[in-house]
């Protein structure tokens, strides 16, 4: 075989992952670095428990802020809703899974081996974060790229924020002794199960919500007046150094060859000034020159320092 597979026989071990994309468990968390007034915004937003709406352009950190606000403050693991064009409400709160509710009924003997209604509801992200904490604290909500959402999923999300509850339905048609006793229904991301009592989800402590856009839409001013509100820009090239610094643990002499780190930073900087580039894309290069690999040729450029609006081949 020839070209670049054949770098890595099956005798040779396979180079290291970058930090970054190692799975969840086998990663060593690093330090988000934003202004101080920028932090300032998100302490505001925890203080008055209102969701924080993060704008700015792809590659920001929008939702890396997410993640680093989780693990500052132990909010435990980060509930993620990424929307899309087809995303409600609903699907945010729970799940029924009336099938298969329906075909374990229609199986022999099922009578025997009954389960009450709750085994086939399941909360979604949203209603996770509404009826569940971490160690006694809120649990963390990321709405990501919520500039991709229904026109009236803005307005239908700000009862929910607004009371810290909601209905389900199919508990709530339950007789009054089922509903008192409180069913147990599951929950995003683990195991856990909730009691649900008379139909109604409630949050003890409200959640704290980041929402994320691409500034691609307009929200309502009933929505943003219930946000506080958080542009993020572009790291300037004095931050992208320290971003560098912190998330690479530096090697015997390898401030000698800093030089290079610098001069591949500027030029980062001087091809985003002309296309959307995601600060990522920055560690991927700096990753690749710690490794021995020549990120000065073009087709290596253009691969891994490619605009991010521009999805196809020149």
């Amino acid at each position: 075989m020839s070209g670049p597979l054949a770098a890595y026989p099956d005798d040779v071990p396979l180079p290291a992952a970058p930090p970054w994309r190692r799975p969840l468990g086998h990663r060593t968390q690093r330090p988000y670095l934003i202004e101080q007034d920028q932090v300032d915004v998100v302490n505001a937003a925890i203080r008055l428990r209102r969701p924080l709406l993060v704008t700015g352009r792809p590659g920001t950190g929008k939702s890396s802020l997410a993640r680093a606000v989780a693990e500052d403050l132990n909010l435990g693991p980060v509930l993620t809703w990424p929307v899309n064009t087809r995303s409600t409400l609903v699907d945010a709160l729970y799940r029924y899974d009336a099938i298969g509710r329906l075909r374990e009924q229609q199986l022999e003997g099922y009578r025997e081996r009954a389960r009450d209604v709750g085994h086939y509801i399941r909360l979604g992200p949203l209603g996770t974060a509404i009826a569940t904490q971490h160690c006694g604290r809120p649990r963390l909500l990321l709405i990501d790229e919520f500039d991709k959402s229904d026109v009236d999923l803005p307005n239908d999300l700000l009862v929910v924020l607004e009371e810290g509850e909601f209905e389900i339905p199919e508990l709530s048609r339950l007789p009054d002794t089922e509903q008192q006793e409180g069913v147990e229904v599951g929950v995003a991301g683990s195991r856990e199960r909730v009691p649900v009592r008379g139909g109604m989800v409630r949050c003890v402590e409200f959640p704290f919500v980041i929402i994320t856009s691409n500034g691609e839409r307009e929200f309502p001013p009933a929505f943003l007046r219930r946000c506080v509100r958080l542009e993020l820009p572009y790291p300037s090239e004095r931050q992208l150094a320290a971003i560098v610094r912190a998330h690479f643990t530096p090697e015997p002499g390898e401030d000698d060859h800093w030089p290079q780190v610098a001069n591949l930073i500027r030029d980062f900087v001087n091809r985003r000034n002309l296309g959307d580039l995601a600060t990522d894309q920055l560690l991927h290069a700096v990753h690749l020159m710690r490794h021995g690999v020549h990120t000065d040729s073009d087709h290596l450029r253009e691969a891994v320092l490619r605009e991010l609006g521009d999805g196809g081949p020149r």
